[in-house]
């Protein structure tokens, strides 16, 4: 091989590294984002305001603060359908809790607690016991929302205070951008940093990728998904708690469905429902561009059952599109290699 060969294999490397990335399911979700908020700019009337900025970022809120524990759990190969439920009890709690005198300054950390032991449950009887996580969840999804209604029945509380629920709708000083933003940002580079630059978050997928040879190199596999699925209810717990401030009520159907939501903006960022496989950046651009479409749909005054046909068709495509992807990703890069080898021979 030439001296000319050998300087060119570490450019030809890096051009097709980058080329990898440009053509990968992230960056496709990422464009196709940034075209859907510009379209929509310009072609649905209100969707470009501050104020439709500021509603749309306390629509995306609790879908996207879930979505980050939910990320790590699929990636894992496991998942977690509980999570709205989980909201919807953390949230009767709230409003039982209120009515029976509490500071909302401890009723708050205790929701989230609450949030965490419904994680400890199911982590423990997937973990601990071995059961499936779809099954453990649909349980628990029912069980929770039941307990829900136990705790607070078919009523609402509707009187916490203002600087409070006032914080949650506000933004900051007299500008467009929302206060939970902050709250966004900052949760999302926690996770972000844990998933992709430390040992624990490598070790996510090489669990999702195979958990047994994950255990023979020491990983400890249970551990990980118990904490994940505890994190996940605490992270629910503190979304109940935001979406009952964000509209000053607490009921027991609070959140219902939103675990459609949420596994639909997941899948649709890039992250594969058999684990292994995903990016956090990914899922916050599947996250903006589900709940940019929601939003512009109701613009046009599109009927709720409308929208759920949008999620549920997207939650589809989100499966199918990546493997399709992948797949013709796979035969070019096979007969390019037929190629060069084919060059190579003559």
């Amino acid at each position: 091989m030439s001296d000319i060969d050998l300087d060119q294999r570490p450019a030809n490397n890096r051009s097709a590294v980058l080329k990898s990335r440009l053509t990968s399911w992230d960056s496709i979700i990422l464009v196709l984002t940034v075209l859907v908020l510009i379209i929509a700019s310009f072609t649905v009337d209100n969707f470009g305001t501050s104020r439709n900025f500021t509603f749309m970022v306390l629509d995306l809120l609790p879908i996207i603060l879930i979505a980050l524990p939910m990320t790590m759990i699929i990636v894992t190969g496991e998942i977690d359908l509980s999570v709205a439920s989980t909201l919807g009890l953390t949230s009767s709690m709230m409003g039982w809790l209120w009515n029976q005198g509490l500071s909302i300054e401890s009723i708050i950390p205790l929701c989230i607690v609450i949030g965490a032991i419904c994680g400890v449950v199911n982590g423990f009887l997937i973990t601990g016991l071995g059961l499936p996580s779809l099954a453990v969840t649909i349980g628990t999804l029912a069980l929770y929302r039941g307990l829900a209604f136990v705790v607070l029945g078919d009523g609402a509380v509707a009187d916490f205070p203002w600087n409070y629920t006032g914080w949650v709708t506000g933004t900051i000083g007299d500008g467009a951008v929302p206060n939970v933003l902050i709250l966004i940002v900052v949760l999302a580079l926690i996770f972000g940093i844990v998933q992709h630059a430390t040992p624990f978050g490598r070790s996510l997928y090489a669990i999702g990728a195979n958990a047994q040879a994950a255990h023979f190199s020491g990983i400890r596999v249970a551990r990980t998904k118990f904490w994940l699925y505890v994190a996940s209810g605490a992270v629910a717990g503190l979304v109940g708690v935001l979406w009952t401030l964000r509209y000053s009520s607490a009921r027991a159907d609070n959140g219902a469905g939103l675990e459609l939501a949420v596994v639909a903006a997941v899948l649709l960022g890039g992250v594969s429902i058999f684990g292994g496989k995903g990016s956090l950046p990914g899922v916050l651009g599947g996250v903006v561009l589900l709940t940019a479409l929601q939003n512009a749909l109701r613009l046009e005054d599109v009927s709720g059952q409308a929208l759920n046909i949008v999620t549920g068709s997207l939650l589809v495509l989100s499966v199918l599109l990546p493997n399709v992807t992948s797949a013709v990703r796979g035969n070019w890069h096979r007969r390019k290699l037929r190629q060069a080898s084919a060059t190579s021979a003559q």
